[in-house]
């Protein structure tokens, strides 16, 4: 969503902060807030002008003609606006159709006045540019201003100036006001483009002899914008319309979606209704609210929403129990549905989308069998086939007694749902290998291109999207072109290289480069740009695109781009003759021909609805997903597509529905098209005028979505930016009865649309019009090796296997434990190594020795073999990984190795029961050090502490410490004979360990001595110890140590003596 209302407290803050006039604006931050909240004492103590002036008090809840409606007190004081709010305050108000609760008021100064000092004001923006209303009679009777106003289109990219206001706009204005008024509107519009507005109202604005007055105020601001403009907007709080309460959950999943590439909306219409709506896609969500609205189900539609642009498991998990956990909270009495549905997506991965759905479904299943909550699905796409066989198993396996399951024909079954009650039987069609059938079914100054794609067009990708470049040569090779459309790949951010592809079975290379000038310079015959640049780039890459004159159609992928943005794309294309498609699309087709992108979806969907290959009908639509239901509806019920084009779904398309009719009116191919609008804008009127004026001939199949918005009791902004109706003409009522007393053949409601599409189209071949083509099949295209794998059709010998880690699913796994639960639990870093190494959740007392361990092992100073080699190559100017390896490498039997070797010799002998004299006894005869046995430094009457700390810690806690014991009593042993003949520190925890694996009760026997066989507990002495070398490293470092070379008094030279002399 783009546009997006904001409160007149907000709007007002805007104006008094960053507008920049010589006019003297008066009352500037002058407004005080009031809820159920408010303490007027502070609020007093805040704004002490509470308590010296006369009042005005108005609700701030974006309720249109407050004065008509008596909801404005005028000239209290602070007694009086108190007395005023008692009978109103948290009351509920009819206004129009909408019921709501008034819970938000504004207090200002009352500013007496004249009526003659009364003036109207309004900027809003249109797609040739914002145009600037002025009427020198402002008020609550201003009446129909677009007839009485002045009126000043500022073009795109043009600037006003106060000559020019006073001119056109202010010629009925007093005299002694126009300098001020011309001030004033010259800086409020420039204040109105710097902040990305798109509606700013003022009425009344007060002109006296003291100043300028904003009495109110009424705006929307370019939500999308906010990337720009964050700095000055801050926070912004969008409050919903009057009558619909602003719940947390539409919060959450907006933070969702901003944070998120994909797209994710919810609005709550009735939280009490008994039908919910978890549909994917701008288009296909209208669709539905139609179908459920036509049926009768108005009063029971609980929500607005819709997910699309890929979103990842995860995130549609999030979206999912949002719902779920919504419609779960109050129960029905006739019980309740889900619908979860779609179009047929052109490259949102079914199955993916569908197991986040179904992880909500586990989470949930007690709620929604309380709740008896029927679940219908409809969905087609990219790995549907796996997305549905999900779904209907997570239905036998919890609820089968109310999941209904539908491929095909979902709206008769709907309709019957809402006809009679549920019978709450499974029902589950088999799956089929084509897609679900549906039954629901400006003046350029230079000339524009009346043909878009040929068989020979090539094409430049902006972005690395390997997918949808990969997507198009496939479609390429089944339409039997001679040569891939895509010529080369534009990615700024890595240098010229080339990137693999298939070419049918056999790969090729096509080359990436890193700036726009060497791809155009390069291929010279490209004249197509298909931007993937991202909402906060396509603009600058896209007017750099238009730089290049042989570029003549430019598709921009993303969505999101502000507004202000697109219409000076718009613009430049216009003066250049190029023909834009976007943004906020998935682009076109030209079936046998050329295709932008993912449009069209997966191979199997364009096989299926014939797309290889030319038919007879063109159409056009807002919706990407929607063309591609398109695509389906008319390979089946005519000879297929000859062209479509999905023109997006902002405000400002860069192309617009009557560029694209009337090219298809000139194309001699093209014998019928369809229309696929939508509520917002007017742009569809003019294809109505062109068929009353005979500028079309040809016979027009229309359909405007969003009908059901004209039965909602408050205005909803539907999932494409420009699916709003900001007046009755842009409703879709509205729009379809025009097209339909203009001669467009116009259906009674979606779900007709094939039927309305199949009668033309017979008629036509009845005629002679028409002749079908015969069919030709299309060359086989290998299945790409990872798409098979995701389908299940093959499988392949693993290069690795891994039994202790997951990095696959949304969230990482150690030895099956999510990572959130790793934290949760406060296992510490024992425990993680614990699940890591030995692949156990071990108990708490081991976890804790684990890192008693690492931290007695991390360091023994500078002069072991170890740190020594660390500092010798820090010193040598060595990297920290170089550095570290030369400390590890000396690790061994000899420095720091002996834990392993230790752990085998005493439990070998342990097991074998020897007595530690016999063990100390076979070991001096075989000519054998004990290792763990000995020290340099330490001797039993200079013990190490780091032992002894250790050895309490185990006596405390082990349920068992044999082996140690047995170590302690060779200890006596070897002491007795040497003093400095200790247990050391690798000694100990070798056989400490052992201990630990043995009596823990995670592991056998045999699985305790693997560990030991296999290294296991060398490894805790090198984790422990790289913490020190990585510290002497840091420490050389920081001290600015230079190379270090060993004193010569410090080496004994032995040289031979005939060498010497």
């Amino acid at each position: 969503m783009s546009a997006k209302a904001i409160s007149e407290q907000t709007g007002k803050e805007y104006l008094y902060k960053y507008i920049c006039t010589s006019a003297p604006v008066q009352n500037r931050f002058r407004y005080a807030n009031v809820t159920t909240e408010t303490d007027f004492q502070r609020l007093t103590q805040e704004h002490p002008w509470l308590l010296t002036e006369r009042l005005v008090v108005k609700p701030d809840q974006l309720i249109k003609r407050r004065g008509k409606l008596g909801l404005v007190g005028v000239n209290l004081d602070l007694n009086g606006v108190k007395e005023w709010l008692k009978p109103r305050l948290m009351k509920e108000t009819m206004v129009g159709k909408a019921k709501g609760i008034l819970k938000n008021f504004l207090i200002e100064p009352f500013v007496p006045h004249k009526q003659t000092e009364e003036f109207y004001v309004c900027i809003y923006a249109a797609r040739e540019g914002d145009y600037v209303l002025f009427h020198h009679e402002g008020g609550v009777d201003v009446g129909d201003v677009d007839a009485k106003a002045q009126k000043l289109l500022i073009g795109v990219d043009e600037k006003i100036g106060e000559d020019q206001v006073k001119r056109e706009l202010l010629t009925k204005a007093p005299n002694d006001k126009k300098a001020i008024l011309a001030s004033f509107i010259v800086g409020l519009f420039n204040l109105y483009e710097d902040l990305f507005f798109t509606y700013l109202e003022i009425n009344p604005l007060v002109v006296t002899k003291d100043g300028v007055y904003v009495l109110d105020m009424a705006a929307k601001i370019d939500a999308t914008a906010d990337y720009i403009c964050k700095s000055k907007w801050g926070d912004v709080e969008f409050p919903p319309p009057f009558g619909r309460e602003a719940y947390p959950e539409e919060a959450y999943i907006a933070d969702l979606d901003a944070k998120s590439g994909a797209s994710l909306k919810l609005t709550l219409l009735n939280p009490r209704g008994r039908i919910w709506t978890m549909v994917a896609g701008g288009g296909a969500s209208v669709v539905y609210s139609d179908t459920i609205c036509d049926l009768g189900g108005v009063d029971e539609l609980a929500n607005y929403g819709e997910y699309s642009g890929a979103p990842s498991e995860q995130q549609t998990y999030d979206y999912a129990k949002t719902i779920l956990s919504l419609m779960t909270r109050e129960k029905h009495p006739d019980g309740k549905v889900l619908i979860i549905g779609g179009s047929i997506a052109n490259f949102t991965n079914v199955a993916a989308t569908f197991k986040g759905i179904v992880r909500a479904i586990r989470d949930y299943q007690g709620p929604l069998k309380e709740h008896e909550v029927t679940i219908f699905v409809r969905r087609g796409g990219p790995n549907y086939q796996e997305g549905l066989r999900v779904m209907g198993e997570v239905g036998m396996f919890f609820f089968s007694c109310c999941l209904r399951f539908f491929l095909s024909f979902f709206f008769f079954f709907l309709q019957n749902f809402l006809q009679t009650p549920a019978d709450c039987l499974l029902m589950l069609t088999a799956t089929q290998e084509k897609p679900p059938e549906s039954r629901f079914m400006s003046l350029a100054q230079k000339p524009k291109a009346s043909t878009l794609f040929t068989k020979h067009t090539k094409a430049l990708v902006w972005g690395m999207q390997t997918r949808a470049v990969q997507g198009m040569l496939d479609f390429d090779y089944v339409c039997s072109r001679e040569e891939p459309s895509v010529s080369a790949l534009i990615y700024p951010f890595t240098g010229d290289h080339k990137q693999k592809f298939y070419w049918g079975h056999k790969e090729i290379l096509i080359p990436v480069y890193k700036n726009m000038s060497d791809a155009m310079r390069k291929h010279p015959d490209v004249d197509v740009l298909i931007s993937f640049a991202s909402l906060r780039s396509a603009f600058e890459s896209t007017m750099e695109t238009m730089q290049y004159p042989q570029i003549r159609t430019i598709a921009i992928i993303a969505e999101g781009i502000p507004e202000a943005h697109t219409r000076k794309i718009i613009k430049a294309a216009d003066e250049k003759g190029v023909t834009l498609i976007g943004p906020a699309t998935v682009g076109g087709i030209k079936p046998g021909c050329f295709k932008i992108g993912n449009t069209g979806g997966m191979l199997d969907n364009i096989l299926a609805s014939k797309l290889y290959r030319s038919g007879s009908v063109a159409y056009v639509s807002r919706s990407g997903g929607m063309s591609n239901e398109l695509n389906n509806i008319i390979s089946r019920t005519t000879d297929g597509v000859f062209e479509g084009v999905a023109i997006g779904g902002d405000r400002y398309p860069g192309s617009v529905f009557t560029d694209h009719v009337l090219r298809y009116q000139d194309t001699p191919g093209v014998k019928m098209i369809v229309v696929l609008g939508e509520i917002g804008g007017t742009e569809e009127y003019k294809i109505g005028q062109a068929i009353k004026q005979g500028r079309i001939t040809k016979p027009v199949v229309s359909w405007c979505i969003g009908t059901c918005a004209t039965m909602f009791s408050s205005e909803v902004q539907f999932g494409h930016a420009g699916a709003c109706a900001n007046q009755a003409s842009e409703t879709a009522v509205a729009k379809n009865k025009a097209l339909k007393e203009a001669g467009a053949y116009v259906p009674k409601s979606f779900d007709e649309l094939g039927e309305i599409i199949k009668s033309v189209y017979d008629g036509l071949v009845s005629k002679g019009v028409i002749q079908p083509a015969e069919e030709v099949p299309p060359p086989t295209v290998p299945m790409d090796y990872s798409w098979a794998r995701e389908l299940g059709l093959i499988r392949k010998p693993a290069s690795f296997m891994t039994s202790i880690c997951d990095e696959r699913g949304q969230e990482l796994l150690y030895a099956g434990m999510p990572i959130t639960e790793v934290f949760k639990s406060e296992i510490g870093l024992g425990g993680t190594l614990g699940l890591l190494w030995f692949q156990q959740r071990l108990p708490k007392y081991a976890c804790q020795f684990i890192e008693m361990c690492l931290m007695v092992t991390a360091d023994h100073g500078p002069a072991v073999s170890g740190a020594h080699n660390t500092i010798v190559c820090a010193r040598a100017g060595k990297d920290l990984i170089s550095s570290l390896t030369s400390g590890l490498l000396t690790i061994g039997d000899r420095f720091g190795g002996a834990l392993d070797a230790a752990a085998k010799q005493f439990s070998h002998a342990f097991d074998s029961g020897m007595l530690p004299m016999e063990f100390v006894n076979k070991m001096k005869k075989d000519g054998k050090l004990i290792m763990g046995i000995g020290h340099r430094v330490k001797s039993i009457n200079n013990p190490d502490m780091r032992v002894q700390i250790l050895k309490d810690f185990v006596k405390q806690n082990f349920p068992s410490s044999q082996l140690l014991d047995y170590a302690l009593e060779v200890e006596k042993i070897t002491t007795s004979k040497k003093p400095n003949l200790i247990l050391n520190v690798d000694g100990f925890i070798g056989v400490a360990f052992v201990d630990l694996l043995r009596t823990c009760g995670g592991f056998t026997r045999d699985e305790a001595d693997e560990f030991v066989e296999i290294g296991a507990l060398n490894g805790i002495f090198v984790l422990g110890r790289s913490m020190g070398f990585i510290g002497h490293y840091l420490d050389q470092k920081r001290l600015k140590q230079g190379l270090y070379r060993h004193p010569w008094d410090d080496i004994s030279y032995v040289l031979p003596e005939h060498m010497s002399m």
